[in-house]
């Protein structure tokens, strides 16, 4: 088969060398154009010297009119509010459309208004008509829809850890709904690649903070997708965290357990519910989880542990969020809707120490 032909709109930025990274050893795929507005005519390798010799491409303005667009799949590898306005240009060619950012993860206009509040936008949805012919791409929540779509909405990397982490407990109905707490640590380059007085060096080293205390807009995606699995509202109680950590996510998600429960049948819940997929791996207390467990890898480990004394449910998170939390999520999105092997090109041990 000839390979898919993709192209990375903001390859400059972490989610663009990232993807560039994955898709470097994706056996079906291949770079067709790297699109940036910085380092134009740059080789990909002088921007990122560790792919010297794998992807030398030089990256090209995106209102360059000699711009290859033969792509099957762009990937918007860019802030909010650049993929709403170009994506349809890409449509309207019949090439499929991967955006990492919050344009395209709710259907509904009004939502997103108030997700674009909390990320200082303020906004009207750019081509709000789009909205309802997006998908959003969590795979292990909506492999289906993802299969049949042309516009993916990336989920966000804090969104991913919660939802996967709380996921089976409310389809099952063996928490309290109203009791779900979640305490999120990230590292800096969540922040991106943009340099910021608050992220340089010694402003994040040995130092840690929480911030959108109640009020960071992940929340949005997450507690949509929470009342799709309960089949009811379900609201959460979010503090996300940045630590002194390059990169990787750990949450940890409190809940109060219905009457009945054990960690046996906890344990058989979650194995159950996530038995067929290839990147959710669900362990006991046992064994202690590390983020670097999941280091460059497209994993989610869980840890299940249940606090007898309180009657909690604590469920701990971690994954990579330039990963699974961003461009392993979009390669998983692309092998779905191109109907490839969910893994292909995403089977790694990851990087240690």
């Amino acid at each position: 088969m000839d390979k898919i032909r993709v192209g990375i709109i903001g390859a400059g930025g972490y989610g663009g060398c990232g993807t560039v990274e994955l898709l470097i050893r994706h056996p079906y795929a291949e770079i067709a154009a790297l699109i940036d507005k910085q380092d134009v005519g740059k080789p990909y390798s002088e921007v990122y010297p560790h792919l010297t010799g794998f992807c030398d491409l030089p990256i090209i303005d995106p209102d360059d009119p000699n711009r290859p667009d033969d792509f099957h799949v762009v990937f918007f590898a860019t802030p909010d509010g650049v993929g709403q306005k170009e994506a349809r240009s890409w449509l309207d060619k019949g090439v499929k459309v991967i955006d990492f950012s919050g344009d395209f993860r709710f259907n509904d206009p009004e939502i997103y208004k108030g997700y674009a509040a909390r990320i200082g936008k303020n906004q009207e949805h750019a081509s709000p008509d789009l909205l309802s012919q997006s998908t959003y791409g969590l795979t292990e929540l909506h492999r289906p829809e993802i299969a049949a779509s042309s516009l993916v909405g990336n989920p966000g990397c804090l969104a991913v850890s919660a939802i996967l982490a709380l996921g089976p407990a409310l389809k099952a109905d063996i928490i309290d709904i109203d009791s779900i707490i979640c305490d999120a640590k990230t590292g800096v380059s969540g922040a991106g690649k943009a340099p910021s007085p608050t992220f340089h060096y010694p402003a994040r080293y040995e130092t840690m903070n929480a911030y959108k205390v109640s009020g960071h807009q992940h929340v949005y995606e997450i507690e949509r997708e929470l009342s799709l699995v309960s089949s009811k509202e379900t609201k959460i109680t979010f503090t996300p965290h940045v630590i002194p950590l390059s990169r990787g996510i750990l949450t940890t998600a409190y809940a109060q357990m219905k009457p009945g429960q054990n960690f046996r049948r906890i344990d058989e819940t979650y194995r159950s519910f996530y038995r067929d997929e290839a990147f959710v791996r669900v362990f006991g207390p046992e064994k202690i989880q590390r983020s670097v467990d999941v280091r460059g890898t497209n994993f989610c480990n869980l840890s299940l542990n249940t606090d007898n004394r309180t009657g909690k449910l604590i469920v701990i998170s971690l994954i990579d969020n330039l990963v699974k939390g961003q461009a392993g999520s979009a390669i998983q999105n692309m092998n779905i809707m191109f109907g490839l092997e969910e893994s292909a090109g995403l089977l790694s041990p990851g990087q240690y120490p």
